[in-house]
């Protein structure tokens, strides 16, 4: 019997990625399109064009136009979660989630100023549109439980608090979701008092008495 160790799958990888790179394409393409048209007035055959594929293409990765800026939403939770995971080991959890809100949400940081514009667009259209709001909904249930692995490693671990970290991670996705929806709700500039992480940093001020524990 051979003992070779199996060769990884690099090709099925470089496919993986090349599929999500097609899926940010239309995503991109579909924002730009919502933000300069409008929902209504923009059709999938309309985002296949301005993504270079065609429209038999758009349906192999998304059922519907709405569905298209899922990706969108999902990199913003991803880029966020990622940062209170890279925040210094030595971060209590409340410094840990500023630590993650300044990274993220302060325009200029990991996302430029020009891009928050299409985020507060984004955002708008899910009091608009009720197949937006589902898209939306999918992908913050995602990220909560996502965030809530990121934050097991930092928050104590008793042997009667195995829903801790999902108990943490609802209301601190909750403060912060609803930090960026009253952002986007107005138009102030996204980097002033009204800002997305000034308000973030305020909702997160106000869990102060939140029990974390040891952490």
């Amino acid at each position: 019997m051979s003992s070779a160790t199996p060769i990884p799958d690099s090709h099925g990888s470089l496919t993986e990625r090349r599929k999500a790179e097609t899926r940010m394409a239309i995503a991109r393409a579909a924002a730009g399109l919502f933000v300069r048209h409008g929902l209504r007035a923009t059709r999938a055959e309309d985002i296949a064009r301005a993504a270079g594929i065609a429209p038999r293409t758009f349906y192999r990765y998304f059922a519907t136009k709405e569905e298209a800026v899922a990706p969108l939403y999902a990199a913003g939770a991803d880029r966020w979660i990622q940062a209170v995971r890279d925040a210094p080991p030595d971060l209590s959890v409340p410094q840990a989630l500023e630590h993650a809100v300044r990274h993220t949400l302060t325009p200029g940081a990991a996302v430029s100023k020009e891009s928050w514009h299409w985020i507060r667009t984004l955002i708008r259209l899910t009091d608009t549109s009720p197949a937006v709001r589902r898209v939306w909904a999918e992908v913050c249930q995602t990220s909560e439980r996502t965030l809530a692995e990121a934050l097991a490693q930092r928050l104590p671990k008793p042997a009667d608090s195995v829903a801790a970290p999902t108990f943490a991670a609802a209301v601190v996705s909750a403060a912060v979701r609803v930090a960026i929806t009253t952002w986007a709700s107005v138009d102030a500039p996204a980097e002033d008092d009204t800002g997305p992480a000034t308000l973030a940093l305020r909702n997160l001020e106000a869990l102060r008495g939140f029990p974390w524990g040891d952490a």
